[in-house]
């Protein structure tokens, strides 16, 4: 009878050395701010993925493994989960507005499933790792969300926004320099963006919310457009452009 041969030594030392859990916390931001500093490869990845389970897999995948997301390195954007504080700040700003809201980044989903219980509708996600996909997913079926919220792998750049009047981000300032080109072309006048831990570097906020690695910025199109102009289909920035500016 063979037997299954595991390193006790090793997988414990990864396992209390970083002590991972699934619990939405507030932690995550020092938790990740040490692994990035720390190389353990991608054995390293495995043991962590069997001992505990699809969440921290989801997280390790999106963050440390070459290759994960096939996208330029400068727009590699390691996953990072928003603190309560952060969700708050966000969902502050967004008081007051209705009808629907588009996650940019969605991550695990808890932007969206605080939307959806702020009572925004339809709300969706949109997130190109489908490991968080499906861990986002299960978050929301987890909290009785499932058939009111949307979770899409699909890369945001290719996303229509023509019809979005709320819409919220927590993406890197690389990112974001890119992003806010395309929101400014496909964005209504009555669509206000809401930007979490990053502003946009070229855009002055209506209002401001919290403090620190908590702050969040909101923007409100009309106020970008100074002369009342309509949206300007010559910034429309697509996936093609951002490779091409990238690579130049």
């Amino acid at each position: 009878m063979f037997r299954r041969w595991t390193c006790p030594t090793r997988t414990t030392y990864l396992l209390n050395s970083y002590s991972f859990h699934t619990e939405m916390d507030d932690n995550t931001d020092e938790l990740f701010a040490d692994l990035r500093t720390r190389h353990i490869g991608g054995w390293g990845v495995l043991q962590i993925a069997a001992g505990t389970g699809l969440a921290v897999y989801a997280m390790w995948a999106g963050v440390l493994q070459p290759g994960f997301r096939k996208v330029p390195l400068r727009l590699q954007v390691p996953y990072i989960p928003a603190s309560k504080a952060q969700v708050k700040n966000v969902m502050t700003l967004m008081r007051g507005r209705t009808g629907g809201l588009v996650d940019l980044g969605s991550g695990d989903g808890r932007i969206v499933l605080e939307a959806c219980h702020q009572s925004f509708s339809p709300v969706v996600g949109y997130e190109l790792n489908p490991w968080l996909v499906q861990l986002a997913r299960f978050h929301a079926w987890r909290a009785g969300r499932h058939g009111n919220v949307s979770y899409r792998q699909e890369d945001l750049w290719k996303v229509d926004l023509s019809k979005c009047q709320n819409v919220t981000v927590f993406l890197a300032p690389s990112v974001l320099s890119l992003l806010q080109k395309k929101l400014h072309a496909e964005l209504p006048d009555d669509a206000l963006v809401v930007a979490g831990r990053f502003p946009f570097p070229d855009w002055n906020p209506c209002r401001i919310e919290g403090q620190g690695v908590d702050r969040a910025w909101a923007y409100n199109m009309q106020a970008l457009r100074p002369h009342g102009s309509e949206k300007n289909k010559s910034l429309s920035t697509t996936a093609s452009d951002v490779d091409n500016e990238l690579f130049l």
